[in-house]
């Protein structure tokens, strides 16, 4: 392997072979180094066993299963997630993930874009694309999450408009662009929230300061892109005019 090392020369950075996988948004780091191991990547013709070998960035040719890397389209899709799942890849507690909303599909590596809790449920993005998920998840670009919560109470006019007023928690501010009653039950009441941004666990904190129990936590759109009718525990690839939608405010407001 020193060989080997030696032979790229010294022309251009040089990154291990996984952290370059990793980067182009093909697969996690871990996964990539799994697949480096399992012989399954070339640099420049040779197969590579050591997820640390080095690559020369612009000029050596990687390969995975024999496609040359940069040559895979990037995969844009929704999930209508359940209660109950844990947006990650591995849980530590054993818990089930997203992922397994996936198992049948045998999908490439996608990440999620952006989290819902376990509690939480309705429309979770996911991509090969770190740039355009960078973009939606940055606080910069200020795009639009519209959440249907229902509450442990029966809501009065000016209960929902303190609620939409915002209020302090631990020290941070937590606010909402809008707060709408939805419908009311005997004992609940569902109200439409719109967030530009989410601290962890906002709309529960946000309820919490006024004596509030989210009972339900559905995530209904993001920006002009809508869970619509798509079952639960369901997912479906985003149309080009999705992908582009979610891409142009950030684009503009970073601008």
């Amino acid at each position: 392997m020193r060989q080997a090392k030696a032979g790229l020369g010294d022309a251009g950075p040089r990154h291990g072979v996984a952290r370059v996988l990793s980067k182009a948004g093909v697969c996690s780091r871990t996964e990539a180094a799994r697949w480096v191991q399992a012989g399954r990547v070339s640099v420049d013709g040779r197969k590579v066993l050591d997820p640390e070998f080095p690559v020369r960035s612009g000029h050596s040719k990687v390969r995975v299963d024999g496609q040359l890397l940069g040559q895979r389209e990037h995969l844009y899709l929704m999930l209508n997630k359940p209660r109950g799942l844990v947006t990650t890849t591995v849980d530590e507690r054993g818990r089930d993930t997203v992922y397994r909303c996936f198992e049948a599909a045998q999908l490439p590596w996608l990440a999620p874009v952006g989290r819902l809790d376990k509690a939480s449920e309705g429309l979770l993005l996911f991509s090969s694309d770190p740039e355009w998920a960078a973009l939606i998840t940055s606080h910069v670009g200020g795009i639009r999450k519209t959440y249907h919560v229902q509450v442990d109470a029966v809501l009065s006019d000016n209960q929902v408009a303190a609620i939409a007023a915002g209020a302090e928690h631990e020290g941070q501010w937590l606010s909402a662009l809008s707060v709408r009653l939805l419908r009311q039950g005997q004992r609940s009441s569902w109200l439409e929230v719109v967030l530009e941004e989410g601290r962890n666990r906002h709309i529960r904190r946000l309820m919490q300061v006024h004596g509030l129990e989210v009972q339900r936590l559905l995530r209904t759109a993001i920006g002009e892109v809508s869970l619509g009718e798509l079952p639960k525990g369901q997912w479906r690839l985003l149309t080009a005019q999705e992908i582009n939608a979610l891409r142009s405010p950030c684009q503009v407001t970073i601008a």
